[in-house]
């Protein structure tokens, strides 16, 4: 009989250990109530293994929780279409947003245009985010994030958008003028700022947010590491100075975590959304399409366009604008650009769902071919110049190259409350991301495709 009772008595004790390990606040670990997703624009996730490259607070970071190899990005490796898969969980086959904007066909045989003036609603198809934790009530913060212009699910918005002054939450604005965080004609002066000045206004307004509203929720978007690595290269002495410049920032908001007292209860997430490639040589697929007669150009502007390609740096979407004559316009095109130098590959829409893309036929923005570069080459929308490969003069490093291309992996960190210690992971997938910050945030992001890191989390039994 006593026994048994020890017996019993020693399995409610350990399914009592049990429970208090497997959860956070039982077992003394605060709880998460804050998430701050910090993306640096353009940093491989190469240069955390380079000793040369400045990046102690990235680093620092990276020692007190996790570290991946690397994250690999969606297709197209660009910018909107990745931030908006770190904060939707899936691809832009299901999320819509295949560039930095809206691509409109105008008709058959009229040129195309890309359309970056759209509001969150016209851009992203599923729910994000932002749109659940705003629904539980939590405030969410976003700072040059793309894809949020006029989003209602924010509470505080300071989106990446053409003119977004005029899009900047009206409040928000007069509080950092007030406050004196950034200057009194800022509405006018923000425009004529150098990509580095932007990145102090951005993080002045994100550490402002974390100090004063403490938002559930904050997204930061720094772009001045990009903007460097396209005019002087990855590895140059400006794209090191970047990257430092960056993590100065990265420091700067964990220390306005520490000044608002909610360190101990934040989550913070630091990653990137694409890698980076030097490219010496311009390919110009427009310039050949025009020599073919299948692109008019008047002056400094295409007029028609039965071929017309639209860059995204190492690939080229290609647009058939005539559906009367689109599969011989198809052949013509393929003839056109196979063997021709810098052209690696070109796909056709058998091979787009297997890359995370939607079908053309099913979805007007998709291209109806895309081209794919060697390394070392740079898709771009010049379409006078007489040959197809050219010098580079700008961009000398660009993305955009298909996910599968290992210099086209992300960044991925990740510390804080919720998040194990000490921990280095293999390769993951940029699709994790807002599953894993949904789970720590107590939030059902049902359209996600990807699964939660749950390997990372300290709630969750190993």
């Amino acid at each position: 009989m006593r026994n048994s009772f020890w017996i019993l008595l020693s399995s409610l004790l350990s399914q009592l250990l049990l429970a208090i390990a497997s959860d956070p606040v039982l077992a003394g670990e605060p709880e998460v109530k804050h998430v701050v997703l910090i993306s640096i624009d353009g940093l491989p996730a190469s240069f955390l293994e380079d000793p040369a490259i400045p990046l102690k607070t990235i680093r620092h970071l990276a020692r007190q929780g996790v570290i991946a190899e690397g994250m690999t990005v969606c297709n197209p490796s660009v910018t909107w279409p990745n931030h908006t898969t770190l904060i939707t969980g899936a691809r832009p086959a299901e999320h819509g947003v295949l560039y930095n904007g809206v691509l409109e066909r105008l008709g058959p045989g009229l040129p195309i245009q890309l359309n970056s003036r759209k509001d969150k609603g016209e851009l992203v198809l599923i729910p994000t985010l932002t749109d659940l934790v705003s629904a539980q009530g939590g405030t969410v913060a976003g700072i040059n994030w793309p894809c949020t212009r006029n989003c209602s699910s924010l509470s505080i918005d300071f989106p990446d958008t053409p003119e977004m002054m005029k899009y900047t939450t009206p409040e928000f604005l007069e509080e950092l003028i007030e406050a004196g965080q950034v200057p009194d004609d800022l509405r006018e002066s923000f425009y004529k700022l150098p990509p580095v000045g932007r990145d102090r206004v951005w993080t002045d307004a994100a550490c402002y947010a974390l100090r004063k509203h403490k938002p559930r929720l904050t997204l930061v978007h720094l772009l001045n590491v990009d903007a460097s690595h396209h005019r002087y290269g990855p590895g140059t002495w400006a794209g090191h100075s970047a990257v430092a410049y960056a993590d100065s920032c990265v420091r700067d908001i964990l220390e306005a975590l520490d000044d608002a007292g909610i360190r101990e209860q934040t989550a913070v997430f630091v990653v990137s959304d694409h890698g980076f490639i030097s490219t010496p040589k311009s390919l110009n697929p427009n310039s050949l399409l025009r020599k073919a007669g299948l692109l008019t150009v008047e002056g400094n502007r295409i007029t028609a366009a039965t071929a017309q390609g639209h860059p995204a740096g190492g690939t080229a979407m290609l647009f058939l604008t005539r559906p009367d004559t689109r599969e011989q316009d198809r052949k013509r095109v393929i003839e056109l650009f196979t063997g021709a130098e810098g052209i690696k590959e070109i796909l056709t829409p058998e091979h787009f769902e297997a890359l995370g893309m939607p079908l053309p036929d099913e979805y007007p923005q998709m291209g109806d071919l895309v081209l794919v570069a060697e390394d070392g080459y740079a898709f771009t929308n010049a379409f006078s110049e007489d040959e197809l490969v050219t010098p580079s003069s700008y961009p000398l490093g660009t993305h955009g190259f298909l996910s599968n291309n290992p210099r086209m992996n992300a960044t991925f960190i990740a510390a804080g409350a919720g998040i194990r210690q000490g921990l280095e992971m293999g390769l993951i997938e940029n699709i994790q991301v807002a599953p894993t910050i949904a789970k720590l945030l107590n939030v059902q992001l049902e359209s996600a495709t990807g699964a939660p890191l749950d390997e990372i989390l300290t709630g969750v039994s190993q």
